[in-house]
């Protein structure tokens, strides 16, 4: 089996599918392994580096030539993938509700395409998930991103010149993200507290020491939706909710959203009233900008200032720690073949049956056939 490893187009992606680690692994299996020259980059690692590692270095049409799979970050557009041929895998973060015509693309050239970003929420596939590994590293950054530009101390500090005091720091959306955000914050000695549409995660929230702002007396929510992500809420919740957090939203340094609902556009959690509330100076970030934004008024690829409060809106934060990211995601995509290697073969074996899969697959036999997309 030949995987072909892509280098990225366009300039907001430096990640990699694939590392020198990976690469060893990946041979270790009975593969063989192309990389794109000029691939790693982004992510600090050389074309030496590959080679040394066992792949081939070659330019794109070489690399893809003869490929059995494809291996990429962000998905490339059919034009992009020179001597593919039908019945090649193309692995990668795919956007299907965003490109729908890249995904028709695909199914027109008999292309099998995985959406890893569409990988089952499950115990198995656990260490497959991306979404989960990047978001991870997207909520430590935000933290990050937040305290370098709030310009001021992050924890509290007792001096002989008097006290500073901790930044109070609120975050909006306790998926993985989230919570990596709240243990960072904390880490850094903030006085930390969160919210979430999922009742189930208050007990989360307390269990990293930050408190739960969360709306009572609102019967039947719990905002949990298929695979653990959050679902849109009743117009009586939403009200509670803007009444709740405009009272506290106004009393912090730093908020950060992370809130996301697969398939659709980002809710809109913060609005200019609110950031208007918040003091000169204070600092808010939102890391759900590419989908729409969480917050009114974010712009992705910018910082920008309203009412003295600065919002960050830096386009796809894993890529800003794309040495980290390369390396959990290129993980992610080992364990995934590796589950499915079948050793006398020496190549991967993927059962149609199989939920991982099934839950994955977008194209195939010339059809658009992922359940999602149907319609």
């Amino acid at each position: 089996m030949k995987i072909a490893v892509l280098k990225e187009a366009g300039g907001v992606e430096t990640r990699v599918a694939a590392t020198p680690e990976t690469v060893k692994k990946l041979m270790g299996l009975g593969a063989s392994v192309a990389v794109e020259a000029g691939a790693g980059f982004g992510a600090r690692i050389s074309d030496a580096d590959y080679a040394a590692a066992g792949a081939t270095v070659a330019a794109r049409a070489d690399v893809i030539a003869g490929a059995d799979m494809v291996l990429g970050v962000q998905g490339p557009q059919l034009a992009d993938l020179p001597n593919i041929v039908p019945g090649t895998i193309v692995a990668a973060i795919q956007s299907p509700f965003n490109d729908r015509a890249k995904i028709e693309a695909y199914a027109g050239a008999g292309l099998i395409a995985y959406a890893m970003e569409f990988m089952p929420r499950t115990t198995r596939a656990q260490s497959m998930d991306v979404l989960s590994s990047q978001s991870n590293l997207a909520g430590y950054k935000a933290v990050i991103d937040a305290g370098e530009t709030y310009g001021r101390a992050f924890a509290m500090m007792m001096t002989a010149a008097g006290t500073i005091s901790a930044a109070r720091v609120f975050i909006m959306g306790v998926g993985v993200a989230g919570l990596q955000a709240i243990a960072t914050a904390r880490r850094l000695g903030g006085v930390v507290s969160a919210t979430d549409v999922r009742a189930a995660t208050k007990e989360q929230i307390e269990s990293l020491g930050a408190k739960a702002i969360f709306v009572e007396k609102v019967a039947g929510i719990s905002g949990e939706g298929a695979g653990g992500y959050a679902t849109e809420m009743s117009d009586e919740y939403k009200a509670a909710q803007a009444e709740l957090v405009s009272a506290h939203i106004a009393k912090q340094d730093i908020v950060i959203t992370t809130a996301l609902i697969p398939g659709r556009p980002a809710p809109r959690l913060v609005t200019d009233a609110q950031v208007a509330s918040m003091r000169p100076g204070s600092v808010i970030v939102d890391l759900a900008v590419d989908s729409g934004g969480n917050v009114e008024g974010a712009v992705a690829g910018e910082i920008v200032e309203r009412y003295g409060v600065k919002i960050i809106g830096h386009s796809n934060p894993a890529s800003r720690m794309a040495p980290d990211a390369s390396a959990l995601y290129s993980r992610n995509l080992f364990n995934m073949i590796s589950a499915f290697w079948d050793k006398e073969a020496k190549a991967a074996v993927w059962p149609a049956d199989d939920d991982i899969v099934k839950g994955i697959k977008l194209t195939e036999g010339g059809k658009v056939v992922h359940e999602r997309l149907q319609g």
